[in-house]
């Protein structure tokens, strides 16, 4: 998010936004309390839809994700990210981390042969702490302005308003 606002010249931090990791969707309702009264909004993966709903109508938010600021990603923003760019230049932003070596090695498991390179690409972005955070602003920086994934695209524009 940061590295998306600061292309368009934005500082959050100077704005007073506040990008918090939730450490996944079972945590809404802690969030949610934890910043009542301030506005929020985010991001969640498909999967974790119906968890976001729950916790925003819990909160008294209603039950409308984009009206309350939240974006569903198709998957989760790894695959948005790695479908916007496609997977050659993902594979170049992996090469420029220094992790292409372990990125081969991975994708020689046995459990990763029979994926596509995309999945794979979005599995071993989570297989270490940390990871998923770095690549999201990595591969965010690398997007062309054109190409940004519509869930973040309506988040930042939400946020921005």
């Amino acid at each position: 998010m940061h590295a998306l606002a600061s292309r368009g010249g934005h500082d959050l931090a100077a704005m007073s936004i506040m990008v918090v990791p939730m450490g996944g969707a079972t945590n809404i309702g802690h969030y949610l309390r934890r910043f009542e009264g301030v506005p929020v909004a985010g991001l969640c993966d498909a999967g974790e839809e119906a968890a976001f709903r729950r916790g925003l109508e819990r909160a008294g938010l209603g039950s409308d994700l984009a009206r309350a600021g939240f974006f569903v990603c198709v998957a989760d923003l790894e695959d948005e990210l790695i479908r916007s760019l496609g997977t050659d230049a993902v594979l170049d932003v992996i090469a420029a981390q220094g992790e292409l070596g372990p990125f081969r090695t991975f994708c020689k498991q046995p459990a990763q042969r029979a994926r596509t390179s995309a999945q794979q690409m979005r599995r071993f972005m989570g297989t270490r702490s940390g990871r998923k955070i770095h690549y999201g602003r990595v591969l965010t920086e690398a997007l062309d302005p054109g190409h940004v994934p519509e869930p973040l695209e309506r988040l930042l524009a939400f946020v921005l308003s």
